[in-house]
């Protein structure tokens, strides 16, 4: 990827958010086991990372830890993103703001024109946070999460 999505993204002195690299699976895969009901496979990002040419995947590192991640498909002009989470212990500081703003921005200089995303009914907090860049709510998809069968908010902002 060329221009600055492929480098590193320096907040402060000890924040950095850039690309996903294989070194960072373990991380990623504890991230998702504190995250989520039903956490991705090593092998789904293996996938990610090597085998879908739409993916882009970025960490963010606090004091040389990975503490969170988020994954970004650029078909064409769309962009969706896939998934993103920080370590519950790292939450209200700001981070997922950043980190999800680095990623409106690789996704503009990708070519995206618009982004999308979903997000549970119940998570109030992100709707937030994705309404504060401009996301709106475009519909609901019925029965989205295997793990409880939530339904999911479908979010659109044009970029």
């Amino acid at each position: 990827m060329a221009g600055k999505a492929a480098g590193e993204y320096g907040i402060m002195s000890n924040e950095v958010i850039r690309r996903m690299v294989e070194e960072d699976m373990e991380s990623i895969l504890h991230i998702e086991q504190e995250c989520f009901a039903t956490p991705w496979s090593k092998e789904a990002f293996f996938h990610e990372l090597y085998d879908n040419p739409y993916a882009y995947y970025f960490v963010m590192e606090v004091e040389g830890q990975v503490i969170g991640y988020c994954g970004l498909w650029v078909i064409i002009d769309e962009a969706h993103v896939t998934n993103i989470a920080i370590l519950p212990s790292f939450r209200g500081h700001s981070f997922g703001k950043k980190l999800f703003n680095v990623v409106l921005e690789a996704a503009r200089t990708i070519g995206a024109i618009q982004l999308s995303l979903e997000v549970r009914v119940s998570n109030v907090v992100a709707q937030k946070l994705y309404r504060s860049f401009g996301l709106v709510p475009g519909g609901i998809r019925k029965n989205y999460y295997t793990d409880n069968q939530e339904d999911a908010v479908v979010m659109w902002v044009k970029l």
